[in-house]
């Protein structure tokens, strides 16, 4: 019989093979159904799996997303970021290369007076002859601010029982800054340079939303403000005449209470009319250079200077810094002058020299590469505490022009804005969750989208270095 099998034809042994087969699988799944348990009513619980963890950027990645970024694509970004604990630059993009600061200029300048000015700020300069007493001033833009309360300086002229007579021949620069934009002389941040600033050197005009009714401050120009019925080109609640300080109010213009602040067309004389309106006893000017045995009037604490000028940007502030430094250094209130001695002096071991014209950055003229603001930052930090640092500059989160960036519950970012139109940067310190710390300065001109697109993409970067570095 099983020699008939073997001598089966081909079709007929796949055939065989065919049935076997099938009756073997028939087979294994009936011995399955027999042996399988029944199902549970309630499934057990599943076990739980680690979510998937991104994988820590390198600085590497960190250049590639500035180099690749859509954000920064048709506009010039540069960027240094250098580890406080390596002593190492960790990132550069084109951070040899020149940028416009804006506001970042003020770094500049506080370094300024943190190497000339002593812990009190020089007010005025004075010397006694016979019934008179003669005085200069230094640049202090305190006398009588507006949001300030330091009397030393008023009272020490009010209660003087001599005749009192101004100098301003220690004045040697123009009243706006080189490159500065003439559209700007009705705008709060462009307030004019003096040797003796009053007021702030602005006129204060404020009121309440429904009401016709605005408050001046000096009074001096109470009857110098008339009121129109129009409405102006510009969003301007109350604008001055170019080149006098005649004034309109516009009360279409008031959606809601306001504080509008107005710079003053300056002069000699306009100074001693204010001066002489608010001690109420007179002032005459006397066009006299600034003797050698000349007294000094100390006033201010110097950080409440550096505070406003870096918290809050404050143009007037950051000019008259220097006009007080060139003040202490040279007994003239020379912006050039300062500048050279100070880049001669302090700043000869910075990687690029700055070319550094104002001490506010209005100045377009004003410019500097990512990794000299760094190199700047970290002489400042080897020579102040760095408690007495931070609590100097704008704070992510906190306080001034970074309080809108970088929500977080500890603040991670100290430092310094800058921004002119089609310009911003950032700079100054990131703490890590790692614990070290880091300089970075940011800068981005040229750019024709939001300025607040560039801020998000910014932030997003450096919060990014904060939590992985």
């Amino acid at each position: 019989m099983l020699h008939r099998i073997f001598d089966l034809h081909q079709p007929q042994i796949f055939f065989l093979r065919l049935v076997f087969k099938n009756l073997f699988f028939f087979l294994l799944l009936a011995s399955a159904c027999q042996t399988a348990k029944p199902v549970a009513t309630s499934a057990p619980a599943p076990t739980p799996t680690t979510p998937a963890i991104s994988p820590k950027p390198s600085w590497n990645q960190v250049k590639e997303q500035l180099e690749q970024s859509p954000v920064f694509a048709q506009h010039f970004t540069g960027f240094a970021l250098y580890d406080l604990d390596s002593s190492k630059m960790v990132v550069e993009h084109n951070a040899h290369k020149y940028f416009t600061p804006a506001s970042n200029t003020k770094i500049l300048t506080l370094y300024a007076g943190l190497k000339i000015l002593k812990d009190s700020i020089p007010a005025l300069r004075y010397q006694v002859r016979r019934d008179s007493l003669i005085f200069w001033g230094t640049g202090d833009p305190t006398l009588l601010h507006p949001d300030l309360k330091n009397n030393r300086v008023f009272n020490f002229l009010k209660n003087r029982r001599e005749k009192l007579f101004f100098s301003a021949a220690n004045f040697a620069v123009d009243a706006l800054g080189p490159g500065w934009s003439w559209q700007d002389y009705n705008d709060y941040y462009s307030a004019e340079r003096s040797s003796l600033p009053v007021y702030g050197n602005v006129v204060r005009f404020t009121g309440k939303f429904g009401s016709s009714q605005v408050q001046v401050q000096p009074r001096y120009f109470r009857n110098v403000l008339k009121t129109s019925i129009l409405t102006t080109s510009k969003n301007y609640i109350v604008l001055r005449e170019p080149d006098k300080n005649q004034f309109t109010f516009y009360p279409r213009r008031v959606t809601k209470d306001f504080a509008v602040d107005v710079p003053l067309k300056l002069s000699t004389e306009l100074t001693r009319q204010l001066l002489g309106d608010t001690l109420r006893k007179p002032v005459k000017i006397l066009n006299r250079r600034l003797p050698m045995n000349a007294h000094t009037l100390y006033a201010t604490p110097a950080d409440t200077l550096y505070k406003r000028m870096m918290q809050d940007s404050d143009n007037m502030f950051a000019e008259h810094l220097l006009l007080l430094c060139s003040a202490t250094v040279f007994d003239s209130l020379n912006t050039s002058l300062i500048i050279n001695h100070v880049k001669k002096t302090f700043l000869l071991d910075l990687p690029d020299q700055p070319n550094w014209v104002d001490g506010s950055g209005l100045s377009r003229f004003n410019l500097i590469t990512p990794r000299s603001i760094v190199a700047l930052w970290l002489k400042i930090y080897q020579e102040v505490p760095r408690d007495r640092l931070f609590s100097l500059l704008t704070i992510g989160g906190k306080t001034g022009t970074l309080k809108r960036f970088y929500q977080s519950e500890a603040p991670f970012v100290f430092g310094k804005t800058g921004s002119l139109s089609n310009n911003y940067s950032q700079s100054g310190f990131i703490t890590g969750k790692s614990g070290r710390t880091y300089i970075f300065a940011f800068m981005n001109n040229n750019y024709t989208r939001s300025s607040a697109e560039i801020q998000l993409e910014m932030e997003r970067i450096v919060t990014q270095i904060h939590q992985n570095f």
